[in-house]
């Protein structure tokens, strides 16, 4: 098949055909020119995905991203009589598998795309592709890469020097490195949660689109991938709820809760372990934490309380996030007037000593959870979560793809839908 000007390619990564069909039908009006039956779809809707895609979309190229790893020959033709121009096989396959896929697709009308995804050498193998008869490349940055901060387009750069076949790529990209992508090299730029997760996958296709044919980039603030760097950006635009969904339901620290609401809070931790009511080594550990930090107090869950004004006050000075106690806090109208983020189990007006007990960046415990010098604290009106500090950008980039993912359902159900329909709550309930 002959590419004419770079192609934008939708990838339907949905599991309910349904959804599937509406995105594709928004993202084609918005110039989506071929249209991808995907992985999870259809594992979980099996080829008539295809077909039903085939049916809706007859005049477009309908992609199966089979991912085929064996069996080349079966999927294939199964995949192309179910109505696909293309079938994706991984590059991981062996060379036999690859040319019975060629083999097959030739024989059916249909052309193969390798995929290179994990693959340890892509030049090469992308070569090898080529020479097994291969019609198109992908260069593809899995999902779990891409929440660690991977991007695609150093490979995607040596691969497309590397072959004279048309070569796509895959992974994260949106309307800010769409025109990054073509420069690099890609003649079809796939593109899924961008346009799947937006409320409006018409104009998201837009903006993509836009973005290929002039060279531009389009702003945008969802749809990115973060590093450590700016780690702290994404954490303070998602929620709680978020964060904790993203790490399956779990992180939250039990029984603490903000001393007032509105308060936002997302930062490493200096950890503290203080005897209750000795607040001596909680206003020492300001001095040693650093700008951008949460002291996290582990005082037993009682008070009296190590925590009041002048600690906020000092901690402000410092340019720390925030404070979380596992333990009592008091002079709450005064901090509240002052902004700073405080999360607590209690709140007394009675203080306690400064004895000078206890250890600072020490683990700890605090709402049942162990923490460690250097986790991540996030909070906000729902309480707090912890994230382990070597799992913080990855849990940050799944927190913020739980909330792009909440704006496309929460858009169905403002357009007339209501919860249990747009989650298909029926059809996926556990059968006896």
């Amino acid at each position: 098949m002959r590419i004419k000007g770079p192609i934008l390619q939708v990838a339907l990564d949905f599991v309910d055909l349904e959804r599937a069909i509406k995105v594709a039908e928004e993202a084609v009006a918005g110039g989506a020119d071929w249209i991808e039956a995907g992985t999870p779809l259809i594992k979980s809707e099996g080829l008539n995905a295809v077909r039903a895609l085939r049916e809706r979309f007859p005049n477009h190229v309908i992609v199966a991203d089979m991912k085929t790893m064996d069996a080349g020959r079966a999927e294939v033709e199964a995949a192309a009589k179910a109505g696909a121009n293309i079938i994706d096989v991984l590059g991981a396959a062996s060379d036999a598998t690859v040319k019975e896929c060629v083999e097959a697709a030739n024989n059916y009308g249909a052309e193969i795309v390798v995929d290179l995804i994990e693959v340890g050498d892509p030049v090469d193998r992308a070569r090898a592709a080529e020479a097994a008869g291969a019609h198109y490349i992908a260069v593809h940055t899995a999902i779990d890469m891409q929440m660690r901060g991977v991007d695609p387009f150093e490979r995607l750069r040596l691969v497309a020097n590397s072959v004279s076949i048309p070569v796509a790529v895959a992974g994260g990209i949106n309307s800010e490195t769409a025109a990054r992508a073509v420069e690099s090299g890609a003649d079809i730029v796939i593109v899924g949660g961008a346009i799947i997760k937006s409320k409006d996958a018409r104009r998201a296709a837009e903006e993509i689109k836009r973005a290929m044919l002039t060279g531009q980039a389009v702003r945008t603030d969802l749809y990115k991938r973060v590093n450590l760097e700016n780690v702290r950006e994404v954490l303070l635009k998602v929620s709680t709820p978020n964060v904790s969904d993203a790490m399956h339901r779990s992180g939250e620290l039990e029984g603490i809760l903000p001393i007032s609401p509105g308060m936002k809070m997302a930062g490493p931790a200096v950890t503290v372990r203080a005897y209750p009511g000795d607040w001596a080594k909680p206003v020492e550990a300001i001095d040693v934490a650093e700008e951008g930090d949460v002291i996290v107090i582990d005082a037993g869950g009682v008070g009296p309380a190590l925590w009041g004004e002048l600690a906020t006050h000092s901690a402000i000075q410092r340019k720390l996030a925030g404070v979380v106690i596992d333990g009592a806090i008091r002079d709450t109208v005064e901090i509240r007037r002052l902004g700073f983020p405080s999360f607590a189990r209690l709140i007394t007006p009675t203080a306690g000593e400064p004895k000078g007990f206890g250890e600072i960046n020490v683990p700890v415990t605090v709402g049942g959870r162990k923490i460690f010098p250097g986790d991540w604290l996030v909070g906000d009106d729902d309480g707090v979560v912890v994230i382990p500090r070597d799992k913080v950008v990855e849990m940050a980039n799944r927190a913020m793809d739980v909330l792009e993912k909440e704006n496309r359902l929460r858009g169905e159900i403002e357009a007339g839908s209501t919860l249990s329909q747009v989650a298909y709550l029926e059809k996926w309930e556990k059968r006896k």
